[in-house]
């Protein structure tokens, strides 16, 4: 099992950034200090939920099904997974 890329400081909870990368071929390394991408900012369960919205064509009535759930359960889910991408959107913008 690969280890997971942990998005929250462990101390604080506060977002942690990209400060290093490296390249397992050549050695080279790019250090700086970047936000991680907006998909990487939200819950594991949240990225799932987006997989599975993508992978059932966008198809909310689908997704009920498979998920033994209602529709308007899964288009509140959808709703709160936008709101939160939204504020982070406009987080990193500022």
């Amino acid at each position: 099992m690969q280890p997971k890329l942990p998005i929250q400081c462990p101390s604080c909870e506060n977002a942690l950034s990209v400060t290093q990368l490296s390249c397992e071929n050549c050695a080279t390394i790019v250090s700086g200090n970047y936000s991680l991408p907006l998909l990487l900012q939200i819950s594991e369960e949240e990225q799932n939920f987006i997989l599975q919205f993508f992978m059932t064509s966008g198809s909310l009535k689908e997704m009920a099904s498979q998920m033994g759930n209602s529709y308007p359960t899964v288009r509140n889910k959808l709703d709160d997974i936008i709101q939160k991408i939204s504020s982070l959107k406009q987080n990193q913008n500022r």
